[in-house]
């Protein structure tokens, strides 16, 4: 079996829940996390907000230059102000802005990773898994190779599109939105299936931290029987919030006795 194993780093300033919930900054999560990386020689693709460098590059140095780690582009500023991205939606139909804000947005997030890690990033995820209209021809007009937003379970590696660019969704289960942590308790996530009705190719459920787990080491198993690589996302800060990496470390005792790669490998 061959794995991707990702995870996404935002800058502090953005203030999500997660890291209003925790008592460290998301990059020492990040820290943490690959320490337990290293212990089991387990390469990881991070996706990293353009604000994550020009806020905490002094935090953020030690992960960027480590062999281990593959760095991609995560937004400049995970589409804030929020509500000028809504009002984006409704009239471009494009959460992530029309092309000119969007190209902004990659070029900003590309320049800054390259002037201070001396390196052109190949990889993309947006916040959010946005993908809008012009994703593909934005992102592979500044360079980048594969994009890897949104999931589909019955994905089995990238598929290339028309600009050139691969597209390859995540095909195991998801963390953040599968798992009680932080905010999301039982209630909240009642109140927000019933606002919004979400689902994904999992459905709509949220899982203690043990059975999320016993379902990504399911997923794991599944593609290794279909010849699939597993492109799967753990966030440091979610992990670090669940349980203090317990979970993480038994996904790693499974995934280390395979191959693992970086997101750019898998093309």
């Amino acid at each position: 079996m061959t794995v991707c194993l990702t995870g996404d780093i935002h800058h502090m300033s953005l203030g999500t829940g997660n890291q209003r919930h925790c008592d460290i900054t998301e990059i020492q999560t990040a820290h943490r996390m690959l320490e337990l990386l290293e212990q089991y020689d387990v390469k990881i693709t991070f996706f990293i907000s353009g604000k994550c460098f020009l806020e905490e590059w002094e935090s953020l140095e030690i992960i960027c230059s480590h062999p281990l780690v593959e760095i991609g582009g995560h937004n400049w500023s995970c589409f804030t102000p929020e509500l000028v991205h809504r009002i984006w939606n409704k009239l471009v139909r494009s959460y992530n802005g029309p092309p000119l804000v969007q190209r902004r947005d990659a070029e900003r997030t590309i320049q800054i990773i390259e002037d201070l890690c001396c390196k052109r990033i190949l990889c993309w995820r947006n916040h959010m898994y946005m993908h809008g209209p012009y994703t593909e021809k934005i992102l592979a007009d500044c360079g980048i190779k594969i994009c890897s937003d949104g999931t589909n379970r019955e994905a089995t590696g990238p598929v290339v599109h028309e600009t050139g660019i691969y597209n390859f969704p995540i095909n195991v289960i998801p963390d953040h939105e599968h798992l009680f942590h932080a905010e999301r308790t039982r209630e909240w996530v009642d109140q927000w299936q019933k606002r919004h009705s979400w689902k994904d190719d999992w459905g709509s459920e949220s899982y203690t931290i043990d059975k999320w787990t016993d379902i990504v080491l399911a997923d794991l198993e599944r593609n290794r029987t279909r010849a699939a690589i597993s492109n799967m996302i753990i966030h440091p800060i979610t992990m670090y919030l669940c349980d203090g990496f317990d979970a993480l470390r038994r996904i790693l005792e499974v995934v280390s006795a395979d191959e693992t790669i970086h997101m750019s490998e898998t093309i």
